[in-house]
């Protein structure tokens, strides 16, 4: 019993132990910072000069891994099921109505081929859609954000989920906080993330309610007239380039133009201007208004927290060779 116990607490015992708990916990497939550092050493700097490279050729490809990220993790997990499209029994997420104006995912399958070519079966498509999101986020000029690695990706799409995922731009803002609260965002996160509406733009389906058949009395006048020069019917052809900028100052930068945008009546959607109406909200709209680098900082948070949410890790799903279908296809 004596020689049992001093060996417990020698010094070699307790290394193995902490070597074996570490081992454990790596086993358990939890998200780690450089996940991809032994198995495909470059992975994260093929993403970021991918996402580079779309983004000077098509600048609007920044702003779809920001949605991406969105669409995807906010649907039962953070595991590409956003991308598989319909076929042999699956249904695409993509046709869902909350998906309309998406678009850019064959540029998914571009960065997925370099990464193939590198090092095939390795890095999932989640990975991709969180740091092409990561990437695109820093192109479009706002913060750098550590992310973590080693998701998997889903073998099922969660078409039949979406709708009760994914707040629409024309629901309350207590049931778009309350969708949100559900992944563990609080409030202040809540408002950050939002600020994503900062760039890129909406199409007129989206916005006609707010000036037809009487312009929204929240609306800016001004601003109102010239969303009625963008989208100048009540029903726009869903397949016409009918679209309002997000933000007219700054249409392609992630900065806190939006906040201000919605202080002056100018919020483009429903559900924005509605941040500030509702006083739990407002306060975030006025704080963020006024200071960019505070706003960044909290985006930057709501981000990686959405990054993170229910990830398939460990044996969980697979690593897709083709983003848009499940391996066994």
């Amino acid at each position: 019993m004596a020689t049992t116990n001093k060996l417990r607490s020698s010094p070699s015992f307790i290394f193995l132990s902490l070597a074996l708990l570490f081992h454990f916990y790596l086993c358990k497939g939890d998200l780690l910072l450089n996940y991809y550092s032994e198995s495909c050493p470059n992975a994260e700097d093929i993403i970021k000069q991918e996402v580079t490279d779309l983004y000077n050729k098509h600048g609007n490809t920044a702003v779809s891994w920001v949605r991406n990220l969105f669409h995807d993790c906010m649907v039962k997990s953070c595991d590409a099921s956003l991308l598989l499209e319909t076929v042999n029994g699956i249904e695409s997420e993509q046709a869902s109505e909350r998906s309309f104006g998406m678009r850019n995912f064959k540029y998914v399958s571009t960065i997925k081929e370099a990464l193939e070519k590198e090092c095939p079966l390795t890095v999932s498509c989640a990975d991709i859609v969180a740091l092409s999101a990561r990437d695109g986020i820093v192109m479009l000029g706002g913060p750098r954000i550590e992310m973590k690695t080693g998701r998997r990706d889903s073998k099922e799409s969660y078409a039949n989920f979406v709708e009760e995922s994914l707040p629409n731009h024309n629901d309350s803002i207590t049931l778009v906080l309350s969708r949100f609260q559900s992944i563990g965002l609080d409030v202040e996160g809540i408002v950050a993330l939002l600020g994503a509406h900062s760039v890129g733009r909406t199409h007129c389906m989206n916005l006609v309610q707010r000036l037809y058949p009487t312009v929204d009395p929240t609306l800016d006048p001004q601003y109102a007239e010239y969303l009625k020069g963008r989208c100048p019917t009540p029903n726009p052809n869903p397949n016409a380039v009918l679209y309002a900028r997000n933000d007219r100052e700054t249409p392609m930068i992630l900065d806190n133009m939006y906040y201000k945008n919605l202080l002056s009546h100018k919020g483009l959607l429903i559900v924005d201007q509605q941040l500030t109406s509702d006083p739990t909200t407002f306060p975030y709209v006025e704080k963020f208004a006024a200071d960019n680098g505070y706003f960044q900082d909290q985006f930057a948070k709501a981000v990686l927290l959405l990054s993170e949410n229910n990830p398939l890790t460990g044996d969980d799903g697979e690593i897709r060779k083709d983003c848009r279908y499940v391996n066994s296809i």
